[in-house]
């Protein structure tokens, strides 16, 4: 396995690299707008995750830093997948200083429930008390 580097310095943020994942690859954030994703990063805890350099995942939290986190816009790049990338960037995540003592962290998945399991993610307790307002092709409808 090639050394992989997690960081949370935004300056080493490949962020054309992750629009164009993001808008082009992924069901969420199909047609994702480049300053919508700027001022998501800007609001956001960001972990990207290098090899030789190059980002090959990425992953954002956004938190009050004191009862609540919401993880978004989790990748690896293909390419880079089966190597243990993801739980490697999940642990980075999880130990961060900021990310203590939450009494909620959520994250929504379609495809990934046995990795987010792994680190203690579970379905919701009482979903009946869970309300959202979704809009999945707001990019698309722009």
């Amino acid at each position: 396995m090639n050394t992989f580097r997690v960081t949370t310095n935004k300056a080493e943020l490949d962020i054309a690299s992750i629009h164009r994942f993001l808008s082009q690859e992924t069901p969420w954030a199909k047609g994702l707008p480049f300053s919508v994703l700027q001022k998501g990063i800007e609001n956001s805890l960001c972990f990207a995750g290098f090899i030789d350099g190059r980002q090959v995942a990425f992953a954002r939290v956004v938190s009050d830093y004191a009862t609540f986190a919401n993880l978004l816009d989790v990748f690896v790049l293909p390419e880079y997948r089966g190597c243990g990338y993801s739980k490697v960037l999940m642990q980075e995540i999880l130990a961060h200083p900021d990310l203590q003592g939450l009494r909620r962290f959520t994250l929504a998945t379609s495809d990934a429930h046995t990795l987010y399991a792994q680190f203690g993610f579970d379905a919701p307790a009482k979903p009946q008390t869970l309300m959202e307002r979704y809009f999945p092709a707001i990019y698309l409808d722009q």
